[in-house]
């Protein structure tokens, strides 16, 4: 049972992993290209801008802080 459930861990990681590389890559694609990216691309840089205006500093501060902690934590556990 714990097999599949860390398979299951490692194929959901994978895939989220992807899904992030492909965010930067279309937003890499919108910085080269600008405005000629196409609408697909726009729409998703738009979305990104909204989420980002939407959180707050403070969040955005406090997210930083512990993951640096779990970096910090994580390089001393080795």
């Amino acid at each position: 049972m714990l097999d599949v459930i860390d398979k299951t861990r490692r194929y959901l990681w994978a895939f989220v992993e992807l899904a992030f590389l492909a965010v930067l890559a279309i937003l890499l694609t919108h910085l080269i290209l600008g405005a000629n990216a196409g609408g697909y691309v726009q729409s998703v840089v738009d979305n990104l801008l909204q989420f980002t205006a939407a959180i707050p500093t403070q969040s955005l501060v406090g997210l930083a802080v512990v993951g640096l902690l779990i970096y910090v934590v994580a390089q001393r556990v080795k």
